[in-house]
């Protein structure tokens, strides 16, 4: 079992990593996700995630499809979307993958790893999944 640190991570990046990892049959836990970087103008963002949220709200769809607030559950949406999650490998590997907020207290003793491909090499424009998950009505 892997245990990364999402922190300073860009979001793509460790979801294809993860994803990866996942349907070769590991376990894999992240955590921090509150600090996920996502690069892009902080506009294009807000305005991508709002129009997921609004395509599953009651009101418009009663079928959805629905889309998570918080920043644990957006970045497992976010694996998910890259793994065949219709077939029987998609769904094992997706169960295979826990994410958090902060560290856990049975985690806080464990090395926590860090994807060097993954991390943010000093990108101008980018946006903590924090934020948008906050902005999206998110309370954590």
């Amino acid at each position: 079992m892997q245990v990364i640190d999402g922190s300073g991570h860009i979001m793509g990046r460790l979801a294809t990593h993860i994803a990866k990892q996942l349907l070769d049959g590991e376990e894999v836990v992240v955590v921090n996700a509150e600090s996920i970087v996502i690069t892009g103008r902080r506009e294009q963002i807000l305005q991508d995630y709002k129009e997921r949220r609004d395509r599953g709200v009651a009101g418009r769809n009663r079928f959805g499809p629905y889309y998570p607030r918080m920043p644990d559950r957006l970045f497992k949406r976010t694996v998910r979307g890259m793994l065949p999650f219709h077939l029987p490998k998609g769904r094992t590997a997706i169960k295979k993958l826990k994410v958090y907020m902060g560290v856990p207290k049975e985690m806080e003793g464990t090395e926590l790893i860090r994807i060097e491909k993954a991390l943010d090499r000093g990108a101008t424009r980018k946006m903590h999944l924090g934020d948008v998950a906050t902005w999206l009505g998110a309370d954590f």
